[in-house]
């Protein structure tokens, strides 16, 4: 790695936190896309696959900002603990229920308990804030994590798919909670980098980290941003399906965040000048744009290479985005601030899953690729219309990660 990123690793611990947050985030790629190749593999139901995806991921998006809201009052460690074995058992219950044929609405409840998952990239983002606050480091760290995020994208479903279509259909959701249970257990294991609670009686009222008005604007943009992504899971499983190689949807999609963490890599070594806010609406236009080409795909190939490209635009835009949640967001509240971000995700991802499995079954798998699409102009049409509350951070919020002094290093998330 380029020395940037080498010299984030000479804080103590960060090593041990970083390769457990790694683990702890693989499940992230692996469930939903598992639980699609799953029931797609046991009962041929699209609709119903996509409709558990969309379940685990509004469970998630309820559940996700009050586990992260806990974590910010009482700590990592006393909070991911329980909230993980919550979801390892509805996940359990989920591989039981799909395999033995219990009736369908079983499956929408394990689905929903599986929602209890915490946001582990959340937790690491906050270690690195409580390392490099208010300093250049920050910038760094967070496009490391980035790129982390999409080593996952790109190894998690290759690895869900592959065990599903050729071992047994529960084989990927099955190794998936695996590494959630590695991933957690070794985190909160580690106490010296954990960052300070924040008790609600220290730190004012117990109010959400949502009630920022920036906040709202970047969770609003999230939510098509993250139906992009729910649709291109779904639709690229089905068009592989359709093409005679499904097993070949994992590669694909590998290549849609290969393409994103090659761009995170460069843009963690920049430095910019100015303000994050047109960053992240150019950002936001580009993934917008990428979506139209999906609508001209007629094979595999071709689609690998418009996903790539694609992907480009991702890990950029999320950097960007965490930079701009240190803007809005008190400090006491960042972990809920970023989950926050993901929750929109999670909306985003049930919609557009749902959507588009819908699409599919009623007019093939090309025609779902209008799903990201439509998506992509909703995300476009949010991001403008709310620009104007991004500009300037709110009062008594973090500084951005450009800015440094001393007063703010003192400051831990």
């Amino acid at each position: 790695m380029p020395s940037p990123y080498l010299a984030l690793f000479a804080a103590p611990g960060s090593k041990g936190f970083s390769a457990a947050g790694f683990v702890g985030r693989m499940p992230l790629s692996m469930m939903g896309i598992g639980v699609v190749t799953m029931v797609s593999q046991l009962t041929g139901r699209y609709g119903l696959a996509g409709a558990l995806s969309a379940t685990m991921a509004l469970a998630a998006a309820v559940a996700g900002p009050q586990v992260s809201r806990l974590v910010d009052q009482h700590g990592q460690r006393r909070v991911l603990r329980p909230a993980t074995l919550i979801a390892l058992v509805s996940a359990a219950g989920l591989l039981f229920a799909a395999h033995y044929r219990w009736p369908d609405w079983t499956l929408y409840v394990f689905s929903a308990g599986i929602g209890c998952v915490p946001s582990i990239g959340a937790m690491i983002r906050a270690r690195w804030a409580a390392l490099y606050g208010g300093t250049p480091q920050l910038h760094t760290a967070y496009s490391f994590e980035s790129v982390i995020d999409e080593v996952c994208f790109i190894f998690g479903p290759i690895i869900s798919i592959g065990l599903s279509t050729a071992w047994f259909p529960e084989a990927g959701p099955l190794l998936a909670a695996c590494f959630l249970a590695v991933g957690v257990f070794w985190l909160t294991a580690q106490r010296a980098t954990e960052p300070a609670p924040h008790p609600r009686e220290k730190h004012g009222d117990g109010g959400s980290a949502l009630r920022s008005a920036g906040l709202q604007v970047l969770v609003a943009t999230f939510v098509a941003t993250g139906a992009i992504f729910g649709a291109v899971d779904v639709v690229t499983v089905a068009f592989a399906d359709e093409q005679g190689h499904k097993g070949a949807a994992s590669i694909v999609l590998a290549l849609y965040a290969a393409g994103s963490c090659a761009a995170g890599l460069v843009f963690g070594l920049l430095r910019f000048k100015g303000a994050p806010e047109p960053r992240w609406l150019l950002g936001i236009c580009a993934m917008a744009v990428s979506m139209i080409p999906l609508l001209l795909v007629g094979n595999l190939p071709f689609l690998a290479v418009a996903l790539f490209l694609a992907g480009l635009a991702i890990a950029p835009t999320m950097i960007t985005t965490m930079s701009l949640i240190e803007q809005h967001v008190p400090r006491a509240q960042l972990t809920e601030g970023m989950t926050w971000i993901s929750t929109g995700l999670a909306v985003g991802v049930a919609l557009g899953s749902s959507a588009a499995g819908w699409v599919i079954d009623a007019a093939g798998a090309r025609a779902g690729y209008g799903v990201p699409a439509v998506s992509g102009a909703v995300a476009v049409a949010v991001g403008f219309l709310g620009y104007r509350r991004l500009k300037g951070p709110a009062p008594g919020r973090g500084g951005t990660v450009e800015q440094h002094s001393e007063r703010q290093e003192r400051h831990v998330a």
